[in-house]
């Protein structure tokens, strides 16, 4: 683990309306860490990664992602750039195919960042294989005359997809599905191929949406041992939301605590665990009960 941030968050806001989803909160990202982000249901978790990915345009605030050594003022390139409109054009595919899988855009993943979601956004009716392919469509085989003439080229790109489709799912234990349906896999075995798609989008930074959600407690340790092979063995910073707190304590090296759209405690495992206003957050009490 790096103290280098890779991912930076200041004075983040998002407002609907007259609702205040997010209010000043802030956060950084070591590289190499495995980062959580937690709190009790709408506390706002989803809503930042929304703002990362350029799903939402944050209100007010600043994102800057340096994943591939190069700053990036996400919240400026999206609002100003990039509109949802933008994503409805034919002339567009590539951009809204991504929009479709991931919920944001390819520009963000362009500069280092991917995410899954806790409603898994697989394409059910392609093969496992498939969805790993489709997903490296920004990467490769984007030259359409090239695919025509089949050229050297386009046969490379096409087995370096194919290489990096199999590696993935060799690393989250899938192989042997490769040619199955991804709608007839069972839930865990479906949580273990959006990540495995995600990764094929050669991120640095990688965002999971409560990954061990409806899994057992044998999946949720598997689960763990593969965001830490993910960490210390790919070079990868994660950046996690999740509600099994056993789960949390167990892989986290920081931790960000949220309530009602506010950062409410900030540390490490052992500081979040014993913090009163965390405690009152969960329990729904009022702090001064509990210190």
């Amino acid at each position: 683990m790096s103290d280098e941030i890779v991912l930076s968050v200041e004075n983040l806001m998002m407002h609907f309306g007259g609702i205040k989803a997010l209010s000043d909160v802030s956060l950084q990202v070591r590289r190499n860490s495995i980062f959580a982000l937690i709190g009790p249901n709408g506390a706002g978790k989803t809503t930042v990664f929304n703002c990362l990915t350029g799903f939402y345009k944050a209100t007010g605030g600043r994102i800057e992602l340096n994943a591939r050594g190069k700053k990036t003022n996400v919240i400026q390139l999206l609002g100003e750039q990039f509109r949802a409109a933008d994503f409805a054009s034919p002339k567009r595919f590539g951009s809204r195919l991504y929009y479709k899988m991931f919920g944001g855009t390819h520009l963000v993943n362009r500069a280092g960042l991917a995410r899954t979601f806790q409603n898994i956004r697989l394409f059910k009716e392609m093969s496992v294989v498939e969805n790993l392919l489709v997903a490296q469509h920004m990467w490769v085989n984007r030259n359409m005359l090239a695919g025509i003439l089949n050229t050297k080229a386009y046969r490379k790109a096409e087995d370096d997809a194919m290489n990096t489709a199999f590696y993935w799912l060799e690393v989250v234990d899938l192989v042997d599905c490769a040619n199955r349906l991804a709608g007839e896999l069972s839930y865990g075995q479906q949580r273990r191929l959006e990540i495995a798609r995600a990764m094929c989008t050669r991120p640095q930074v990688i965002c999971l949406d409560e990954p061990a959600a409806g899994l057992n407690p044998q999946e949720t340790e598997a689960l763990s041992g593969m965001i830490r092979h993910l960490r210390d063995d790919h070079d990868m910073t994660i950046v996690l939301i999740e509600h099994d707190m056993g789960m949390v304590m167990g892989i986290s090296d920081d931790i960000v605590v949220l309530d009602h759209g506010n950062v409410i405690a900030k540390g490490k495992p052992e500081q979040i665990r014993n913090d009163p206003k965390v405690i009152a957050a969960y329990l729904g009490a009022d702090e001064e009960e509990l210190v």
